[in-house]
């Protein structure tokens, strides 16, 4: 079969640069250029064009369903729906395997698919889903996700019941702690839906092979996970599905669950030919997941001087549909539900929900978002009841080096809480408002305001992150390496299934290669289903994990081209070592050159990384060593408001984080603002606005995003405490920054308006104080 054109083929790292150093990214020439082959590129002759039917209904029952006008379409090639599927029925990621590759009697969320078509053209495929004649039974859509907790059995949206996962966490006694506290606050607080919004719609190809499987050419974040729900839909063995990372527009979550692979291998089957299907923008609103929303009720108590006495909460995630992360994204909100501060008596009760609002699943942060969000406004609650600043109190609360989580798990972290907010303080504030420069006004050159009505905040974020897979999951990663001679330089090639969604992994494990091997060219292969499970691109942990696999395949490598150059030069393998594309004397001095040393021999090794054990938390009682290492990111933020108008313009974001350690500080800049942007869509702009399970904005008309407008300077304090566990000492980065960023701009509205702010996204309706003349 004909390979199709403009598949991403081997990439090529060029230049020097090791780690530590910050070589430019092999893709992003391509990428600022539009060359770049995405998936929504992919071509090949004789393809046809995929469509899916989705449910306009919440909640329906489904009485019949009649594709025999759509098949008599010239052009249509196929109709499918659950009666075609030839394997199992039914997928999830995380084994749960709740959701119907088409809806089956039934569906439970607007937007579900229903039917597929594959047609020549496009368009006749759109035009073939408008004569697919379903007769639906609306029902009374399922929305309110603290109703399913009252009553889980009378409210199902799934056969189980209403709640996917209660997760208590028990620690001291609150009611005691209660009595004895002299300063009380309570709030309630909510967290709108977040979509990940990347650029890149959900699009694929699907091949027929040989063998009588399919080849998929797909953007996703974990082509393992995905390769073990599609095989058995598709009635194949997972060695009949071949899998290879196609073009990624951005992920940040979305792209861990399915989307168009399972509909694309049907059709692809069912026709004999490729098949494309790229969503389009209103489309992908419905074909991904979303950040869970969120309801909060938290309770603080503390001793007269703000030191924390007991925490009571609640935290209610609405997962939508079906399961997804939801299972995972409760477990993270329920162990660091209070964040990074010590109190001695805790009471939390985090639930997941099915609803019939839209599916949920996991995005940047990953339940600590939502929670961090509430307990960071309540330690700002705290300081104001208490009478002290932002800071001081979350400095007379913070963890520190054997500090204990909620869950009992002991911080490891070297960088002290307290030291990065002291330092966070001391970061220069930015110059006072010039209302003489319009683009430096909420509003900017609409001219809304002249600086009058405009008050300026501040405020502080802590956020606390998990890094990696927790609660028993034994995450890895695999790493294959090859050295050789190719053209009389010695080569390296790194071949993974890491997905490269962004974030710039292909630049790093080409830095660790040259590290490690003392060579400069070094290229990485296309990821694919050709060499072992290397984990999601997701919880911050590909550098952590799939670095470490390539870590340890090149010191294998290494290994063996020093017990080559033993032999050949007569020395012990001990004495020798690489540098600079030499083979050179530990004592000092260059033996040999790489290239001489090889010669033809190949030297090839495989090896996987797995980080240390966790455990599930307990059921009851919440405890457990569940996280294999956190990150701290702090976040000051100044903002302008104009409280006629309840506009706000964030001015300056700063930001203190430990990494562990830097393996390529234009990178982690780059992680960090894209995090504190997605941070400050979340604080004023972005939502997914739901209305009985109805989407009413799914459009980048409506749903906004920052953009470059939007964003304004940071000042970033990068701290390096190695983690001794971790590959290179380093701590995982990119998610730790979107949790931070929300609180303190959120806490700089507060400051400015003296409004109580208890959800996100501000509204200007939340914001506006009442006019000067009933002030």
């Amino acid at each position: 079969m004909t390979s199709p054109v403009k598949t991403p083929g081997h990439v090529a790292a060029p230049g020097r640069g090791g780690i530590g150093e910050s070589p430019l990214r092999p893709d992003g020439t391509l990428k600022v250029t539009g060359e770049f082959a995405y998936a929504s590129d992919l071509w090949i002759d004789g393809m046809l064009w995929g469509a899916t039917l989705r449910s306009p209904h919440p909640r329906a029952r489904i009485l019949s369903v009649d594709v025999g006008p759509a098949l008599a379409m010239p052009g249509v090639r196929a109709v499918l729906t659950h009666e075609d599927v030839p394997g199992r029925k039914m997928f999830g990621i995380d084994r749960t395997e709740d959701q119907p590759v088409l809806a089956i009697g039934q569906v439970r969320h607007q937007g579900e698919p229903v039917a597929l078509v594959a047609a020549d053209h496009p368009e006749t495929a759109r035009r073939a889903l408008e004569r697919i004649a379903v007769a639906y039974e609306v029902l009374e859509p399922i929305t309110d996700p603290r109703a399913v907790i009252a009553d889980p059995e009378g409210l199902k949206v799934q056969d189980r019941g209403g709640i996917t996962r209660h997760q208590p966490v028990r620690v001291g006694d609150v009611d005691a702690a209660r009595a004895a506290a002299e300063v009380v606050v309570a709030s309630e607080y909510e967290v709108g839906i977040q979509d990940q919004a990347f650029l890149g719609p959900e699009s694929g190809l699907a091949i027929p092979s040989e063998d009588g499987g399919v080849d998929l050419y797909v953007s996703t974040q974990w082509i393992h996970n995905d390769l073990r729900q599609i095989a058995p839909c598709l009635g194949l063995s997972e060695d009949q599905v071949h899998m290879t990372l196609a073009g990624v527009g951005g992920a940040f979550g979305g792209r861990e669950d399915l989307s168009m692979q399972i509909h694309a291998g049907m059709l692809a089957l069912r026709t004999g030919r490729p098949v494309k299907m790229s969503y389009n923008r209103y489309e992908s609103f419905f074909g991904h997941v979303h950040r869970h929303p969120a309801l909060m009720r938290y309770e603080y108590g503390a001793a007269a001087d703000g030191r924390l006495l007991y925490a009571d909460v609640e935290i209610v995630l609405d997962g939508g549909a079906y399961t997804s992360s939801t299972l995972n994204v409760t477990g993270n909100a329920a162990s660091l539900g209070v964040g990074p501060y010590e109190i001695p008596n805790i009471r939390i009760d985090a639930y997941g929900v099915y609803t019939n609002n839209p599916p949920c699943g996991a995005m940047r942060g990953f339940g600590a978002v939502q929670a961090c969000f509430a307990y960071e406004s309540m330690m700002d609650k705290l300081a104001a009841a208490c009478g002290l600043s932002p800071v001081e109190v979350r400095r007379r609360n913070a963890v520190s080096q054997g500090s204990r989580l909620a869950t009992g798990q002991v911080i490891e972290s070297p960088a002290p809480l307290a030291e990065m907010l002291t330092r966070l303080e001391a970061v220069p504030m930015p110059p006072p408002l010039d209302p003489s420069d319009l683009r430096s006004l909420p509003g900017g050159v609409s001219q809304t305001t002249h600086g009058e009505g405009v008050v300026r905040g501040v405020g502080y974020g802590v956020g606390l992150k998990n890094i990696c897979f927790s609660e028993g999951f034994d995450d890895l990663s695999t790493a294959r390496v090859r050295l050789e001679v190719i053209g009389g330089e010695p080569t390296a090639l790194v071949h993974t299934a890491a997905a490269e969604v962004g974030q710039g992994l292909v630049t790093v494990q080409a830095q660790i290669a040259r590290t490690e091997l003392g060579v400069q060219r070094v290229t990485i292969a296309p990821a694919d289903d050709q060499v072992g499970d290397a984990g999601s691109s997701s919880a911050s942990r590909q550098s952590y994990m799939s670095g470490g696999a390539v870590k340890r395949a090149c010191e294998a490598v290494r290994d063996g081209l020093l017990a080559l150059a033993a032999r050949r030069l007569g020395r012990p393998a001990g004495d020798l070592g690489v540098a600079g594309g030499k083979i050179v004397s530990r004592a000092g001095g260059v033996l040999s050159s790489i290239e001489d040393v090889l010669g033809d021999e190949v030297i090839e090794e495989t090896r996987e990384f797995h980080h240390r054990p966790t455990v599930p938390m307990d059921p009851v009682t919440g405890q457990g060593d569940s996280h294999t290492q956190l990150a701290l990111c702090v976040h000051r933020a100044v903002v302008d408001v104009d409280v006629d108008l309840g506009l706000v313009k964030v001015v300056e974001m700063a930001a203190v984080q430990d990494v562990g350690r830097i393996l390529n500080r234009l990178s982690l800049e780059g992680q960090i603002h894209g995090g504190s942007a997605q941070g400050l869509g979340l604080a004023v702009m972005e939502e997914i606005v739901v209305s009985g399970g109805l989407v009413r904005n799914p459009s980048f008309t409506d749903y906004l995003i920052p953009t470059i407008l939007d964003m304004p300077p940071m000042r970033l304090d990068i701290l390096e405490n190695p983690d001794p566990d971790a590959p290179y000492g380093l701590r995982g980065a990119g998610e730790p920054p979107t949790l931070s960023s929300t609180p303190a701009i959120v806490a700089a509205i507060r400051d400015a308006t003296g409004r109580a702010l208890t959800r996100v996204p501000v509204r200007p309706e939340h914001v506006s104080l009442p006019s000067p003349a009933a002030r």
